[in-house]
């Protein structure tokens, strides 16, 4: 029996993988009840080229937020119960890339803190000039569980931030799925890593069959977060069958034909800021204006070291 091919993922293994793999592709298929019929008759289904009436917009704007845990507590109450916590930074911001230009900048960012427990007695805590208010999450607030606390004060900084650079005729691009965001005008999910696989093998041959600059039909998602779908591969040298394969969304509420729409914009518009593996360790998917950013909040977020020291001396000093 001859050898069978393997392949290479472009990304640095320190940032995982960009797709889960099982039998080289998402490994875990989804429940999900999916309509591929939004775009195109099943029958029908194939890689979809960009179409020569379809203009990119003149301004897109590329949101991305992180988050940091600065340290774990836990607290002493009264009744001699013990809670953990999380005193985390986070931080969002929007980059505006001007097409016509050919410009990007900062259009806007902020940080934010918190103090993330399910403790009823927790207060807010001021370590030095930096403020951690308190952010009551519920159950037992098993720390194992905290992190995810984090995402919906930062999901919401995003949009604030964004809202305010947006003019009426922009396209905002947003790192992961919509979820909360689906009510955003004009905008999309950018899903980097494939988790999940929603359609079945026939059409899954088409997504991996996809040359770079070219999409999948777009289709329907039934989750509690669904909405339409596409996958569109990115510039990238021949590898893995899901190298450079990126997941688009946009909001279950808009018209089909708006959702073809918004597909072929971003077919038009997403490749032009592809990162190259030289200089991003999860390129093509890390969109280079969205890495730029990164590295930009990040900084923002101040030194982790001097936070925790703060933090430290807090707790020792007490309210």
């Amino acid at each position: 029996m001859s050898a069978g091919r393997f392949f290479v993922d472009s990304w640095d293994p320190a940032y995982g993988a960009s797709f889960e793999a099982a039998a080289g592709g998402p490994a875990a298929p989804s429940s999900a009840q999916v309509d591929p019929t939004v775009e195109l008759p099943v029958v029908d289904w194939r890689a979809i080229d960009v179409r020569a009436d379809v203009r990119a917009p003149d301004v897109v704007l590329l949101v991305d937020g992180v988050r940091r845990i600065d340290a774990s507590v836990w607290t002493a109450e009264a009744d001699g119960v013990s809670y953990p916590g999380l005193a985390a930074s986070y931080a969002a911001g929007v980059v505006r890339c001007d097409l016509e230009r050919g410009a990007a900048e900062l259009a806007g960012a902020r940080v934010a803190r918190g103090l993330f427990t399910a403790s009823p007695s927790a207060r807010e805590v001021v370590a030095g000039r930096i403020r951690y208010p308190v952010h009551r999450v519920g159950g037992s607030g098993e720390l194992n569980k905290l992190p995810a606390a984090v995402q919906g004060p930062l999901t919401a900084l995003e949009v604030e931030v964004s809202g305010a650079a947006r003019t009426d005729d922009d396209l905002l691009v947003v790192d992961g799925p919509l979820r909360s965001r689906r009510q955003l005008p004009r905008t999309l999910g950018y899903i980097k890593t494939q988790h999940s696989q929603y359609l079945d093998a026939r059409l899954t041959a088409v997504v991996t069959g996809l040359r770079s600059g070219q999409r999948s039909p777009v289709f329907r998602l039934g989750t509690a977060w669904g909405g339409y779908s596409w996958y569109l591969r990115l510039p990238v040298a021949a590898g893995a069958p899901w190298a450079g394969i990126v997941r688009l969304e946009c909001s279950p509420e808009l018209p089909e034909t708006e959702a073809v729409r918004l597909a072929d914009l971003s077919l038009v518009t997403l490749p032009r800021f592809a990162s190259t593996p030289y200089k991003d360790p999860r390129a093509p998917q890390n969109l280079v204006p969205i890495a730029g950013l990164e590295r930009r909040l990040r900084a923002m977020l101040g030194d982790a070291r001097l936070l925790h020291r703060a933090l430290s001396s807090a707790a020792r000093t007490g309210p």
